[in-house]
């Protein structure tokens, strides 16, 4: 392997070429080098090499036109993978299979060897490994699969996709922000003649190997693979991809909550009261609270909380100013009527626009579920039209992942008859209930939808436009 960028070699094809080259000639290449070194360094020349024996060896040799640095990688001595020639199938006898190795199926022994300092592109291998250092020295540096996403993989679909895109040299933080923390996920070792390294399947690894290092690995297939059965592929897929985007969709969550936590200082307006129309909203508050009270019974706004209190306020603030902003932006363009407020609301385009800055997600996000339930009895009671504006035209895709998630926390500390009452409660505030609870269903599924966009292109190295 030669490779412009040597040191560094990169895995993808486009990085470097492979040449042919009799065994010799490299083996020539690598005495001179040593030599050229050892008189560089005005050292004895006896513990280098002898240079009768190689002038006899190779003074006949032609280096000219020779790279400098050529990187002997993967260089089959045994291959069961692929029908093609085992190069140097004359050392198999000298290699000696480790006792670990035995009754396992392998699939290849290889030889690698260089002639100067190199080091590999960050990559993983669809294979168990062992990594045995007969001389020389290699430092490396390893990753589990699961730190993928600091490793930006490329793209799946690619010749190199078991390749990190990240450069080992200058790399670009401000394209692969997630790269600047990746070795906080890393673990090194540094390998002697003698020793030698297991590297599973699928871990990513990043190999510096000192001047004249030789090595052989061997590759297996792990027991998961060898027993996967072909026909089951698509389920174990769906599977595995469903199991990702839970988990992004819990680190989102994750982050969201990590905000800082807000102050219980402000007060409801009015002494309490329920306000049911503010002049400020315009025409599209006009009646948005003075809907019939369908049930008379239930939460007063004097019995609350002083924290449902908080809560309450700031869901209402929310929904009246985000109502508030989009009639600014409607007034220059022709009048809407209310019930086409929708996918065109602006706010709603605000709090998706990030899903890490999402005021009423945070907000849900931070009550715990008794709390939340209260709040969501005195909307129901008191502010209905706000209620249905905040689930129908304000609630993001974050937003109501959040709110089903404390639905659930919420059914799991109260009986089944208050859990039956409270619905009933909640969904009497909608004209169509229906519709209420599709649009919490739809935010539920285009989070989720992110989070397999997210899941794409954190591990499996494919970007799809949003």
């Amino acid at each position: 392997m030669v490779s412009q960028s040597a040191p560094v070699f990169y895995g993808d094809l486009g990085s470097h070429d492979r040449v042919p080259l009799p065994f010799s000639t490299f083996i020539g290449l690598c005495k001179k080098r040593m030599l050229t070194k050892c008189k560089d360094k005005e050292e004895a020349l006896d513990p280098c090499l002898d240079m009768e024996n190689h002038d006899a060896e190779c003074g006949d040799l032609s280096l000219e036109g020779v790279p400098e640095q050529i990187y002997l990688a993967q260089v089959p001595i045994m291959n069961s993978d692929r029908e093609e020639r085992v190069q140097l199938e004359a050392l198999r006898e000298d290699i000696q299979t480790p006792p670990i190795l035995e009754g396992k199926e392998l699939s290849s022994i290889n030889l690698w060897m260089n002639n100067a300092q190199a080091r590999s592109s960050t990559h993983y291998d669809p294979h168990n490994n062992l990594l045995c250092i007969v001389s020389g020295r290699k430092q490396v540096v390893l990753w589990p699969p699961s730190a993928s996403p600091s490793l930006y993989p490329m793209p799946i679909y690619g010749e190199a996709s078991n390749h990190s895109s990240v450069a080992l040299e200058n790399p670009d933080y401000s394209i692969y922000p997630r790269a600047e923390w990746s070795m906080a996920f890393a673990q090194k070792v540094v390998l002697e003649a003698g020793d030698a390294l297991f590297i599973p399947e699928g871990w990513f690894h990043q190999v510096d190997s000192d001047d004249w290092t030789i090595a052989i690995n061997f590759w297996w297939r792990s027991y998961i693979m060898s027993s996967m059965q072909e026909h089951m592929d698509a389920y174990y897929l769906r599977r595995i991809l469903r199991r990702l985007i839970d988990k992004e969709m819990d680190q989102v969550l994750l982050e969201l909550g990590m905000g800082k936590t807000r102050t219980l200082t402000q007060k409801f307006p009015n002494g309490g009261e329920a306000d049911h129309g503010d002049d400020n909203c315009g025409k599209m508050l006009k009646g948005m609270d003075i809907k019939e009270k369908r049930l008379c019974e239930g939460n007063t706004l004097v019995e609350l909380e002083p924290a449902a209190v908080q809560v309450l306020h700031e869901l209402v603030s929310w929904v009246h100013n985000c109502i508030s902003a989009s009639q600014d932006q409607e007034s220059h363009s022709a009048s809407t009527s209310d019930h086409n407020l929708g996918e065109n609301d602006e706010c709603k385009k605000a709090v998706t626009a990030d899903l890490n800055d999402d005021p009423v997600a945070k907000i849900i996000w931070d009550v715990k579920p008794q709390t939340l339930q209260y709040v969501f009895l005195a909307m129901a009671h008191n502010f209905p039209r706000t209620l249905e504006a905040l689930v129908l035209h304000v609630l993001s895709p974050v937003g109501a992942e959040v709110l089903t998630r404390k639905f659930d926390e919420m059914d799991q500390q109260i009986l089944e008859e208050d859990r039956n009452r409270f619905y009933e409660v909640f969904y009497s505030a909608f004209d169509d209930q229906s519709a209420a609870m599709n649009s919490i269903l739809k935010g539920k599924e285009a989070f989720a939808q992110q989070a397999f966009k997210n899941v794409l292109d954190k591990f499996v190295g494919v970007n799809l436009e949003s």
